[in-house]
């Protein structure tokens, strides 16, 4: 299922994958989906090209002249193909699994439902190089915030959350203290994330790219004139 932003075209700018300095940043030990049981085999999760590096580290000192203390949350960043495709699965069986369903038991329109929910939220783990999922680009990480006293910011709603909660503007317009704290949190972190030139996914708060095809395809949508080629593609090893 191929989405709006992967007609773009891509002309890798040849920027090596770098290791993210996990003194930096806060991180989670071990990996997320390393914890569910994807196989990363001899890569890492917390790496990104160079220059996307370098503009997460812009972003973290935006952050800080706002919040001293505070930190950049670092979910996920690189994905392997192996990785995208157990994940997409997983998302699946657990969409199952919270709704007590049976495989066997759907209709084809009712498979067809699901998949839609979980490709809403996940890239195909496609391999043709045209159309990568963005965090097999070294380009795209799923972050949040971490306070000076070491704890996770609340954002409103989890990471990888399969619901509307999960759209970035959905504390737009709070009902009340704790949605504007929700929605608060989560403008800091655009704020911080764009003054660094990274764009945020339309549906997930926690996703930020800069140069991948979303990046590009969020930019033309923004200035229809403009002409934006990503430049970073699938990383190939």
């Amino acid at each position: 299922m191929l989405k709006p932003y992967q007609s773009l075209p891509i002309q890798d700018c040849g920027e090596p994958l770098v290791a993210i300095p996990l003194t930096e940043f806060s991180t989670e030990t071990p990996p997320p989906y390393a914890r569910l049981g994807a196989d990363y085999g001899d890569q890492s999760p917390y790496c990104l090209r160079a220059g996307v590096l370098a503009a997460l580290q812009d972003a973290q000192a935006n952050l800080r002249r706002i919040e001293p203390g505070w930190s950049l949350h670092i979910f996920d960043a690189y994905r392997p193909l192996a990785v995208q495709q157990f994940m997409v699965d997983y998302t699946y069986g657990e969409l199952l699994k919270g709704r007590s369903l049976s495989p066997d038991a759907l209709s084809n329109a009712q498979q067809a439902d699901l998949w839609q929910e979980v490709y809403q939220f996940w890239a195909a783990p496609n391999p043709d190089p045209a159309t990568p999922p963005p965090h097999s680009t070294g380009a795209a990480l799923d972050l949040t915030l971490i306070n000076a006293l070491g704890e996770l910011v609340p954002m409103g709603g989890e990471i990888d959350e399969i619901s509307v909660r999960s759209h970035p503007d959905y504390y737009a317009h709070p009902q009340n203290d704790r949605e504007q704290t929700y929605g608060d949190h989560r403008q800091l972190l655009r704020d911080a994330m764009a003054a660094a030139g990274f764009r945020q996914h339309p549906n997930e708060w926690w996703h930020f790219s800069q140069g991948d095809q979303l990046w590009a395809w969020l930019n033309q949508q923004s200035d229809p004139t403009g002409e934006y080629l990503a430049r970073y593609g699938r990383v190939i090893f």
